[in-house]
């Protein structure tokens, strides 16, 4: 609270130093201003924005910032300062021919020359302490990147449905790569040796699957759990073993890489949050609390303990008029930000 706080008055002052510096740049251009003791240059906003927020900004940000209002005199929303804009960067690189899969920043841009084109990314996860970045593309190649190349990568084409992947995710425990697809769920052993039967396919999943997140790993060595979200408002919760994969019966033929599990032999839970598409779900640890979220204008956000999808107790649940298509935690500010 005390963190929150002493943002809150950080941004009043700025927000005062900008109005103030408006104010001294306008009388300037009518021709009413006089030079005082406390004048606004460029140094002085500098060093301000500087005490104010630290190393949370950076020098170009507070420069192209200064530039703006100076130029239009009007206050520009204060995100920028930070380097957060609202509308469309005209600075960002032209598409390629290749398929791009992220931008590291305005100026370099690294390309997936697996994922075809008419391809899309839908899932770009990283993973900090392997220091590694794994993509999962829609019509089904998830890779692996370190250092600007490509480690790894799977081609999911082989598959005999033709659901499209919508979302992956990495298991910290067992160190598996996990995707979905509307009808599936994709385990990928990245670390095999042999091409041959590293992927597990986890089927048939009653609704369309449509997002997934890994839960906060426990002490267990060999467990990971994930939600996931579906098009009919539910979310599922899933918690996979080591022996899931040793000891299940699986079908697989001697030439190919998947192995087919029957959903029937897990254990996934279930609950109806919402009444319309599960956009997101995320297990925020700071909280203890899982949250989704979907169009649905009644139940549009639902924030709650994970326990609340093994039982039938109330969820904490928020109304938003034509719903919430994201959220994240900020743990600084310690307050949850939805997007609708």
């Amino acid at each position: 609270a005390l963190e929150s706080l002493d943002f809150k008055n950080s941004l009043e002052q700025f927000q005062k130093l900008v109005e103030k510096m408006i104010i001294q740049k306008t009388k300037e251009r009518s021709g009413l201003y006089t030079e005082e003791d406390d004048e606004i240059d460029y140094d002085k906003f500098y060093k301000t924005t500087r005490a104010l927020f630290g190393s949370a900004v950076k020098d170009h940000n507070i420069q192209a910032f200064f530039r703006k209002t100076v130029n239009n005199l009007d206050m520009p929303d204060w995100l920028e300062i930070f380097g957060c804009f609202t509308g469309e960067s005209g600075g960002l690189l032209s598409q390629s021919k290749e398929s791009m899969v992220f931008l590291v920043s305005e100026k370099k841009q690294i390309t997936d020359s697996v994922v075809k084109r008419k391809d899309v990314i839908k899932g770009i996860v990283k993973v900090s302490h392997l220091d590694f970045t794994i993509t999962a593309s829609q019509k089904g190649v998830i890779t692996i990147f370190n250092n600007q190349k490509i480690l790894l990568w799977v081609s999911l084409y082989f598959l005999q449905d033709t659901a499209w992947i919508t979302g992956c995710d990495f298991l910290p425990q067992l160190k598996y790569v996990v995707a979905v697809t509307e009808s599936t769920v994709i385990v990928w052993d990245y670390k095999s040796e042999e091409n041959k039967n590293n992927c597990y396919v986890i089927k048939p999943m009653k609704n369309c699957l449509l997002c997934v997140c890994t839960v906060t790993p426990s002490d267990h060595l060999a467990k990971d759990s994930i939600l996931m979200g579906d098009d009919k408002g539910y979310v599922y919760l899933l918690t996979l073993t080591s022996d899931d994969f040793i000891m299940k019966q699986y079908k697989a033929e001697k030439e190919s890489q998947f192995r087919v599990l029957d959903s029937e032999n897990f254990n996934i839970l279930k609950r109806k949050l919402h009444d319309d598409w599960v956009g997101r779900v995320k297990y925020i640890s700071a909280l203890k609390c899982f949250g989704s979220c979907s169009l649905d204008s009644l139940r549009s956000f639902v924030l709650d303990d994970i326990k609340r999808l093994e039982d039938n107790l109330p969820v904490r649940e928020f109304s938003v008029p034509r719903g919430v298509n994201a959220f994240t935690y900020c743990g600084k500010a310690k307050v949850v930000v939805t997007g609708g």
